[in-house]
């Protein structure tokens, strides 16, 4: 990478090696009928629970991001369900969008985007109602706020409560919960450093049991055809569509890249990466959005710029080549964000994104 590259640090989508744009280009198969493709989809739905690091059944549906997330709440609420959705920020509130969407009767636990869940809270609200489900997020992009679900998990689990989780900007970057965790929703755009155009899930037991006991009113947006698919040797795999293969193919790049360097490695370059940026922020007099540091997320910053965002991030592509993102929502022109997740958690592309920042703030 030279300083006349065009460095894109958003996050999400990230900017993809070129290993995986190379895998993305090999002539694709033909799904539904050459057997070869049977092989390579197994092996690569093992490579994607060993970076889940879960026993958990996983998927891969043809979409974006938000696809998983409608379709975890449209194969597991029923119309009339209570669901527990826990919100700090955005992508929090829309999982209450999509349960209404879906017939069921949201409760919304929403605290400030800059705070932690109160747990005590949760306990309380799981006691006096009838849950089926939990819908949160791991990792609220917009703000850089990583979310300590641990205790809260083992709550809802304990009152069979079943759990929701956004992991999409999170899932390859940090560690995620996993084994307490019913739906699990990652997105090949973020931490895989993929294109976008695919969704990835962890499905548990009782999460299949409960898309078998409810009516399911849709099919794209429903887990139940993916049930008890059979893939072997030998064979296609009826699978309920035709898969992106190109997509796939870059996919199974992305998790080589993970698998080959090692999650623990991975995380430990995401935290270091993330503090590096924060340092040189701090130089330039940037705060990140949120003030406890424990909620910080090692994928992403959010540095605070009072009404600046836009045209820092104009600047930015004009006179360097570089590219960030504001906020969203009512933070759109507060927030400049910085993606470090996947191929952008390194100090090379840090450490430019950050010069380029220093020199339009001058």
């Amino acid at each position: 990478m030279t300083n006349d590259d065009e460095l894109l640090m958003t996050p999400g989508p990230t900017a993809v090696p070129p290993d995986v744009l190379d895998a993305m280009g090999r002539p694709p198969v033909n799904p539904d009928v050459e057997a070869e493709f049977g092989t390579f989809y197994r092996d690569l739905l093992d490579k994607l629970a060993r970076v889940y690091d879960t026993d958990d059944d996983t998927v891969v549906l043809s979409g974006e991001g938000i696809l998983g997330l409608e379709t975890a709440v449209a194969s597991l609420v029923a119309p009339g369900d209570e669901v527990l959705c826990l919100a700090n920020g955005i992508y929090g509130e829309g999982f209450a969008d999509f349960v209404e969407t879906h017939g069921g009767d949201p409760l919304l636990h929403d605290v400030p985007f800059d705070a932690r869940f109160d747990v005590e809270t949760v306990k309380e609200l799981v006691a006096e109602r009838d849950f089926e489900v939990a819908t949160m997020v791991h990792c609220e992009t917009p703000t850089g706020v990583l979310n300590d679900f641990d205790e809260i998990l083992g709550i809802l689990q304990d009152a069979g409560v079943l759990t929701i989780v956004d992991a999409v900007s999170s899932l390859g970057g940090a560690p995620v919960p996993t084994e307490n965790i019913d739906v699990c929703l990652g997105a090949s755009q973020k931490c895989f450093s993929s294109p976008a155009g695919l969704t990835t899930l962890s499905v548990s037991d009782a999460a299949w049991g409960r898309v078998e006991d409810i009516e399911q009113n849709t099919f794209y947006t429903s887990l139940e055809p993916w049930r008890d698919i059979e893939i072997s040797d030998g064979s296609a795999p009826h699978l309920p569509y035709t898969h992106s293969v190109s997509n796939l193919y870059a996919l199974d790049a992305s998790l080589d890249r993970l698998l080959e360097e090692g999650l623990a490695s991975v995380y430990d370059r995401h935290e270091a990466v993330a503090a590096r940026c924060r340092e040189r922020g701090r130089d330039l007099g940037l705060d990140p959005f949120a003030a406890d540091e424990a909620l910080r997320s090692p994928t992403v910053t959010a540095f605070e710029v009072d009404g600046d965002a836009s045209d820092l991030q104009e600047k930015l592509a004009d006179r360097h080549g570089v590219t960030l993102a504001t906020g969203l929502g009512d933070l759109a022109d507060d927030v400049l964000r910085v993606g470090h997740m996947g191929y952008n958690a390194d100090a090379e592309r840090v450490e430019r994104a950050m010069d380029a920042l220093a020199d339009v703030l001058d």
